[in-house]
């Protein structure tokens, strides 16, 4: 069998991640705090794909139970995907350190503790593939969501040198930066049809990009060229910006 383990599971991207992993042929563990609500998901995977779906309990920001958790499963993954994020509340975590921790903790530190476990283990093996769901928040801060966004950024480096470190054993370490997705998360925002994904489409890019060996991609597509943009504002006049 060769699985990929989905971290995160119960966000709408990974449930996209997972039926299209496993239209494609894959066995899959999905990893997710109280997992046991996915079960009805995945009967319904394996009804639809005749694919093996395990749930496994995980949670990120627990550190210490991270090398358990991997060494408990009963067959390592040959990928790995994580979808974790929390956008949070920006101006609760203005005022409030605990909400800026959490922010921080779920979508970079705890991230990080699981992935240097499982670097290590494709390294040894000289074998598999990390991908990563950063953001391009993480491009540029901006006043709305800079302490979301600078956990993304974080991440998005640290994604960058394991992908250098990793590139000798032939481990592929995939960056994904999507833009506005049609969520839960994203469910109470105003967003432009255009420049929004559904999560089907995040998840096709995903595994397109993934199977072709890339490492950074941008979904939709238009959101390199957005952020190129953004990015070549001046700061002086960037400051002055509600964007």
């Amino acid at each position: 069998m060769s699985y990929v383990l989905i971290v995160g599971a119960k966000s709408d991207i990974a449930k996209a991640v997972a039926r299209e992993y496993a239209h494609n042929g894959y066995d899959l563990y999905l990893a997710a705090r109280d997992s046991d609500e996915l079960v009805d998901f995945a009967k319904d995977i394996t009804t639809r794909t005749q694919r093996v779906v395990k749930l496994v309990e995980l949670d990120i920001v627990n550190y210490s139970s991270h090398q358990t958790f991997y060494d408990q499963l009963d067959e390592k993954p040959l990928g790995v995907i994580s979808t974790v994020g929390y956008l949070g509340d920006q101006e609760l975590a203005q005022r409030d350190f605990d909400e800026a921790k959490k922010i921080i903790d779920t979508n970079y530190t705890g991230v990080v503790s699981l992935l240097n476990i499982v670097a290590n283990d494709f390294e040894a093996k000289r074998a598999g593939f990390i991908v990563a769901i950063s953001s391009v928040a993480g491009d540029r801060g901006r006043k709305s969501n800079y302490i979301y966004g600078s956990a993304k950024a974080a991440l998005t480096a640290y994604l960058s040198g394991l992908r250098n470190r990793l590139h000798d054993a032939q481990v592929q370490v995939l960056t994904v930066k999507p833009g506005f997705v049609n969520t839960k998360m994203t469910a109470d925002m105003d967003l432009p049809e255009k420049l929004t994904a559904e999560p089907s489409e995040v998840a096709e890019d995903i595994f397109s990009a993934q199977q072709s060996g890339k490492s950074i991609l941008y979904t939709k597509w238009i959101w390199r060229y957005i952020m190129m943009v953004i990015g070549l504002i001046p700061e002086w006049q960037f400051k002055k910006m509600s964007i």
